[in-house]
């Protein structure tokens, strides 16, 4: 049990000393004590350090011997301070004045020489009183005053007495109640408790209100039931069957009450309790399990005192809280215990209460609230302590949130090593317990090297075994193992890598070095000696058991994983550099995540980041560690996310497992690319010993993972792709080819460079990839894609289908692009290559020079269709350029004719200055260079076809004059046709735009058809002589008016006014059309 009280004895009076103690009262130094024969006796207290004794059976405080120093000294006795025993002790301090009970009267005396001032008359037949002092704010004035009262009861009613800023009020109050008082106690400086036969009330001084405190629905028994005491009834009321004790007569237990913290009350009698506020209404507590009716109660914060009858001889000490029993203190014969008031004394506040039998004064000594603390800890009161924590005032205790959840975690660890591992973790989580702190529990297989548990020769699993034997370590005679790193993780090793988290300058205990000895771990390891219960449990921690355990830790560290990204980034940044210290503590908003040894010493040095980092890399790890171990499918997307896992411990794991697509995909969220691409391409290859998987065979996983890598990483795209492409080609060059921000942004110049030392056909192959489908506007690029081109062609190793299909993209690309250099192409393509006078065509095209294109088309292709397509690819681009300058000059705007007369127009002047691509046809068809024979037929036909495209008097001035006009017949009609469609084309716009500036005029003139010719210019309003103006809000009768587009009328003056929020019939009736 709880020492959180000594006794000490006071003063015993002598043997020879016949009086009786009958009553106490302690202020400051001085102690009275009212005997039974009417004396006074005053004493001065010494104070000394008195040790109690424990009584090591029961657990019990007892009395100590009373040392040689005299705790008390006698400094005076009043022999006729009363004529028969004092009964009651108080003082009102502020007025100098003493106040006892004594023969049925209240009377006043000197405090400094207790003398008798004045003995209350009216207090005649006096049964118990009481005093209060507290400061109160004047209801006229407002200004705060030093208020004392004194309450005395008397029969049935209670008088009052007031002292106001320390001057004693003429006026006698008096209260009457309905049964004689019993007891008295002060609640508020305005309500007092009062105690009779009946029950409990709560009296309003002010308002003389009374107030009875009934029992609430809740607490009613069956018993009760049966004796007619139902639901609502005053509590602690004697009913009908209860009168009296069987021996007794009438004999009823006297109320007891004390005030216990703010606005809250014990109320007492028999051994029936109750608690209530301030209203007398019922607080959800239960009662306090008493065996016997105590003698007296009180409250010395922050703990519930109850004195056991003389014959008992306990004083009991109890949470208010909680009602729990926490110490028995031995006080034989004990009758009168005494608080001092929070006015007196400040020995109130847990520092000292009286309690005297007939012969003994006791004075009860506080412990220190955090010895009490630890006291509750040691004996595994967790609950109380932390209940304790909660009554105390943050000034007792140093770091109380601190302390509440130290033992918090106390009784976490509690649990946990009685295997409740689940509400263990969870109270982990709400005492944010440090997660070194929690993982430090658990043994290797999850917390590696942090552990606190041993690891023993018959825990080894084969793994750890293995890896022992192989890091030279002896196991069954074998002591010289010779280790290799190997650079890909081997199973051999891989059991030992799972418990290889180890972090130099962690405060967790590991087996090779003790514990230190800080608030973290202090209580991982018992300090007392072998406890074999617990080893048991430690050792118990294993299979089952411990898979229950790690489901349990995993719920943990997700929640810690969660806080920590509250304050880290993933690039294991702060997110708030220097992070913002507590004003109070001096410790930043993360400072429950890391080892509370750091805060030991000196913090300004301390890498408040690398500290929180190196937590986040151990609560990641941990976590996959227990996810390996109790679930394991929850490993792959703890680590497909951001997390701070240590790789080597993963990359073993996951190797050992077999698990090698979750390895790879954990090495590239880790960014660990090259380790990643080695096993791929060991895999891939087939070098690896073990057989890999069947999605890791062949190139097509390691082309996957390529593609995904950032442009940045070039160099090592490079390195990688370049068996996959000598594997297969396709696969392999998808890597660049691919639809993909990562292809797109690779670097081209080093790509083809690359691709150049492999393969000239690869390195085509990509530039059509960024020429074409990327529109790469580089002029090398296109330079050198067209020389490979004709280089592919010139190639004699070319089989004919590849050339004519490299003729046909050479072409297309020559049509397309801009940006090669065309005089180099041009000299570049042979004269004598059949193959490519289409190419050596649409290069001059390119150039500007039409008429040796159409001379390649004509003489050397002899395709006059393909000139004409030619023609009318030229003609068209030149039609579009003339219309673009025309829109340019704003001839467009001015112009009423169709765009294809002004182009025609403008395509006659250009033909007669020689530019009209069909006039050249047509002058080659009929003047042909040497050598070659006039097309008469293919003329005719262009004329027949496009005569409207040629002009008409260069022309005809090409005709020889032998050519009969009947042969022109078909050239004239087209040109007519031409002339007149555009003619009738100008004649049928301007009529639609007639039509459509008539409709404009009727609807701004009519409106539209819903106004029913109403609208516009003819619409009408009415206007009444009650209506208003909505801005003025006056009548409009003949002032002039403004009509607005939505019907509201307004005077014309008031047409850039704001309507107001009234706006009258005017609008809405307004708008109503007569005639």
């Amino acid at each position: 049990m709880l020492s959180a009280f000594t006794p000490q004895p006071l003063h015993e009076l002598k043997p020879k000393d016949k009086a009786r103690i009958e009553s106490l009262l302690a202020y400051g130094d001085r102690l009275l004590v009212g005997l039974s024969t009417g004396a006074l006796r005053v004493y001065r207290v010494n104070e000394q350090q008195v040790s109690a004794e424990r009584d090591i059976s029961n657990g019990e405080a007892v009395p100590a011997t009373p040392s040689k120093t005299k705790a008390v000294e006698l400094l005076r006795e009043e022999d006729k301070f009363g004529k028969k025993p004092v009964q009651q002790l108080a003082i009102v301090k502020e007025a100098n004045l003493l106040v006892s009970l004594s023969d049925g009267y209240v009377s006043l005396h000197d405090l400094q020489t207790y003398q008798l001032v004045e003995r209350l008359e009216q207090t005649r037949s006096a049964i118990c009183f009481a005093v209060t002092s507290n400061v109160i704010k004047d209801p006229e004035t407002n200004i705060p005053g030093l208020v004392s009262r004194l309450a005395v009861g008397v029969k049935r009613k209670i008088l009052l007495w007031t002292w106001q800023d320390m001057e004693l009020s003429e006026n006698v109050e008096e209260i009457a109640l309905e049964a004689a008082v019993k007891s008295l106690t002060w609640l508020t400086g305005k309500k007092v408790v009062v105690g009779i036969d009946a029950g409990f009330s709560i009296v309003d001084i002010e308002t003389k209100e009374t107030v009875p405190v009934n029992k609430p629905a809740s607490r009613a028994t069956a018993v009760e039931e049966a004796q007619g005491e139902l639901a609502g009834v005053r509590f602690a009321a004697v009913s009908s069957s209860g009168m009296g004790y069987m021996g007794m007569g009438s004999w009823v237990p006297k109320p007891l009450a004390t005030r216990l913290s703010d606005n809250e009350i014990l109320l007492a009698k028999d051994v029936n309790t109750m608690f209530t506020d301030a209203e007398g209404k019922a607080l959800e507590k239960r009662q306090i399990p008493w065996s016997l009716a105590p003698e007296a109660v009180g409250y010395s914060y922050p703990y519930l005192l109850g004195l056991q009858p003389p014959e008992r001889g306990q004083l009991q000490v109890r949470n208010p809280e909680t009602l729990t029993l926490l110490q028995t203190i031995s006080v034989p014969q004990a009758m009168l215990l005494h608080v001092p008031q929070p006015n007196i004394s400040l020995a109130h506040a847990g520092k000292g209460f009286l309690v005297a039998s007939d012969r003994v004064i006791w004075r009860m000594n506080a412990m220190p609230y955090p010895a009490q603390i630890d006291q509750l800890v040691d004996k595994g009161r967790f609950d109380e302590a932390v209940s304790l924590l909660s009554l105390l005032e943050d000034t007792l205790i140093d770091d109380k949130a601190g302390r509440i959840s130290e033992v918090q975690i106390l009784k976490a660890i509690n649990l946990f090593q009685q295997q409740k591992y689940r509400p263990a973790l969870d109270l982990f989580s709400d005492a944010q317990a440090a997660p070194e702190r929690v993982i430090a529990l658990y043994p290797r297989a999850v917390a590696g090297d942090l552990s606190s548990i041993e690891r023993t020769e018959t825990g080894l699993s084969e793994s750890e075994s293995a890896a022992d034997s192989k890091n030279g370590k002896p196991e069954g005679g074998s002591k010289d193992a010779p280790k290799e790193p190997p650079s890909t993780p081997q199973k051999s090793v891989l059991g030992r890598l799972v418990g290889s988290h180890k972090r130099a300058g962690s405060d967790g205990p590991t087996p090779k070095t003790p514990a230190k000895q800080d608030s973290d771990n202090a209580s991982i390891k018992p300090s007392t000696p072998s406890r074999s219960g617990t080893a048991e449990k430690e050792s118990a921690l294993e299979g089952e058991d411990l898979k229950q355990a790690t489901r349990a830790l995993c719920s943990f560290l997700a929640q810690a994983r969660v806080q920590i990204q509250k304050y880290l980034s993933t690039a294991g940044e702060l997110k708030e550099q220097p992070p913002v210290m507590d004003p109070e503590t001096g410790k930043p908003a993360f400072s429950h995540l890391i080892p509370q040894s750091l805060f030991a010493g000196n913090t300004s040095d301390v890498d408040w980041q690398a500290e929180l980092l190196r937590v986040a890399q151990l609560v990641d790890t941990t976590l996959f560690r227990a996810y390996m171990l109790a679930l394991p499918s929850l490993a792959g997307p703890l680590f497909r996310l951001d997390n701070f896992c240590e790789p080597e411990v993963v990359q073993a794991s996951l190797y050992e497992s077999h698990r090698y697509g979750d390895l790879i995909d954990f090495l590239h969220g880790k960014k660990l690319h090259r380790q990643a691409l080695e096993l791929l391409t060991k895999f891939g290859r087939g070098e690896e010993a073990i057989d890999p998987p069947e999605g890791m065979r062949g190139p097509e996983r390691t082309v996957a993972y390529l593609k995904q890598l950032p442009p940045e990483l070039i160099e090592l795209v490079l390195e990688f792709v370049r068996w996959p492409i000598e594997d297969s080609p396709d696969i392999g060059l998808s890597v660049f080819l691919a639809d993909s921000d990562n292809a797109e942004k690779l670097d081209r110049e080093k790509v083809l460079h690359f691709l150049a030392s492999i393969s000239t056909s690869l390195q085509l192959r990509y530039l059509e990839h960024i020429v074409t489908e990327l529109a790469d506007p580089n002029p090398a690029y296109h330079q050198t894609l067209a020389e490979l081109y004709l280089e592919y062609m010139k190639s004699g190793d070319t089989p004919e289908p590849d050339k004519l299909a490299a003729k046909t993209k050479l072409e297309a690309f020559l049509t397309s692009s801009t940006k090669y250099n065309k005089a180099r192409i041009f000299r570049l393509l042979p004269t004598d290559d059949s193959l490519l006078h289409e190419s050596r065509a649409i290069v001059l095209s390119a150039m500007g020079n039409h008429k040796q294109a159409l001379s390649i088309y004509v003489f050397q292709l002899s395709s006059p269709q393909k000139a004409e397509e030619y023609c009318n690819r030229i003609y068209l681009a030149q039609q579009a350029q003339v219309a673009d300058s025309c829109l340019l000059d704003n001839l467009g705007a001015k112009s009423h004719h169709h765009p294809a007369a002004l182009s025609a127009v403008d395509l006659e002047v250009s033909a007669e200055s020689g530019e009209n691509v069909f006039a050249m046809l047509l002058g080659l068809y009929l003047s042909p260079p040497d050598g070659e024979a006039k097309r008469w037929a293919e003329a005719l036909e262009l004329l027949s076809k496009h005569g409207a495209r040629l002009p008409a008097s260069s022309t005809l001035d090409l005709m020889p004059s032998d050519l009969a006009v009947k042969e022109l017949a078909s050239y004239f009609r087209g040109r007519i046709r031409h002339a007149t469609s555009l003619l009738r084309e100008d004649r049928i716009v301007a009529s639609l735009e007639a039509v459509r500036k008539a409709d404009a005029e009727n609807v701004l003139r009519f409106g539209t058809e819903k106004d029913a010719g109403l609208g516009g210019r003819m619409k009408r309003v009415v206007i009444r002589e009650e209506d208003h103006c909505p801005v003025c809000f006056k009548r409009f009768g003949a002032s002039a008016v403004r009509v607005k587009p939505s019907g509201e009328v307004v005077h014309y003056g008031c047409i850039g006014g704001k309507p107001g929020e009234r706006t009258g019939r005017g609008i809405s009736g307004i708008g109503r059309a007569w005639g």
